[in-house]
């Protein structure tokens, strides 16, 4: 059919607008669906609900225990809900609360009531897809709807389905409020944890913020060259990872903003480089709290072998006690306390060595 050449030629060249037109969506991504002005409203009023006033004073005395707020933000099952219903079993229930942000547009298998998530999924939940600005919005829910249900939760933890801990409750509660040397960057400032002369606690927010990415010039200008201008000039633009641990003088922060959120929340032109929930906190935090927070998380993740965008995914083999002691290492903190990414089936592996070697502080 072919074998006069020209028609051959003739044929290749017809061919290559087919074959741009299957292959154009890999290519460049278009861009997801912006949030809509429903679910922006939503928001606003729960944000200005959880920033109002209190009308009632509700900072903590000393006599009151100050408690770590559990955020789990995820689109499938909570795959390793035994162990933390192990982890959270010898907790004093006075230290903590939990709260699941589930994208209600997928079949999320509810824990049974008995455990310690059986009532824990919040109702204000709303889509997420990756790498846009909606799980910066399911964030922003899950800080309010913690800020709002419980004046003593004093740290915001942000954990994912694919997240572990890495240590006993007591050993992160111990860390995050009474330790004087777990941070190990404030070691020169004697006043950098504790209480002050009126009881209120003074802590810092572990959340990383990374000014120096080779990458970070394309994230910028994925909306458009001077988008971010003038409220965000590149040279306050950073980049971090979006679990991290906030006090709730930064949590209240992130919740008051609009400015920032504004350009945030802008669809980009080039999908395949955005990423806005590893931008908008550390650029807000480093921008209007830069004393406050440390710059670094307290979850360890590995970024050997990435694969679009996703760092390496720990199978059931990998799980060994070494495993845990190496990625409890930090040149930050005193060790890690979260870790992920582990596949499901880790689950069997990890429920072995959590006694003997996982909650063995």
């Amino acid at each position: 059919m072919f074998s006069n050449p020209l028609i051959l030629s003739f044929s290749l060249l017809l061919s290559i607008p087919i074959l741009f037109f299957f292959l154009a969506p890999s290519l460049n991504p278009q861009p997801l669906p912006p949030i809509s002005a429903s679910d922006e409203l939503d928001d606003l009023r729960l944000f200005h609900r959880a920033t109002a006033p209190p009308s009632a004073p509700s900072h903590l005395s000393f006599s009151s225990s100050p408690k770590i707020a559990f955020l789990f933000l995820t689109n499938t099952d909570l795959h390793f809900l035994p162990l933390w219903n192990r982890f959270f079993r010898h907790a004093k229930t006075s230290l903590y609360n939990i709260y699941v942000h589930a994208d209600p547009t997928v079949n999320v298998t509810r824990p049974p009531s008995d455990t310690v998530f059986g009532d824990k999924f919040i109702p204000n939940a709303k889509r997420t897809f990756r790498a846009s600005a909606t799980l910066i919005s399911a964030t922003r829910r899950l800080l309010a709807t913690a800020i709002l249900d419980d004046p003593a939760n004093d740290y915001f933890a942000v954990v994912s389905q694919y997240c572990i801990p890495l240590h006993s409750f007591n050993y992160i509660y111990r860390s995050l409020f009474t330790s004087k040397n777990f941070d190990l960057t404030s070691k020169s400032d004697p006043d950098s944890s504790g209480l002050t002369q009126y009881g209120v606690l003074k802590h810092k927010s572990y959340i990383e913020i990374i000014s120096e990415e080779p990458r970070l010039w394309k994230r910028y200008v994925a909306r458009g060259r001077f988008v971010m201008m003038p409220e965000v000039p590149f040279e306050e633009f950073r980049a971090g990872s979006q679990f991290f641990v906030l006090t709730r003088k930064d949590a209240l922060l992130v919740l008051k903003d609009s400015t920032l959120w504004r350009k945030f929340k802008l669809p980009c032109f080039r999908a395949d480089e955005c990423y806005p929930e590893e931008h908008y906190f550390p650029t807000l935090l480093s921008m209007q709290d830069p004393n406050g927070v440390t710059g670094y998380t307290l979850t360890r993740v590995n970024w050997t072998g990435t694969v679009q965008g996703h760092p390496h995914m720990y199978k059931p083999k990998e799980v060994t006690p070494e495993l845990i002691g190496e990625l409890r290492k930090s040149n930050y903190s005193s060790s890690y306390l979260f870790a992920r990414k582990f596949s499901p089936d880790c689950l069997s592996p990890l429920m072995r060595i959590a006694d003997s070697i996982i909650f063995r502080d």
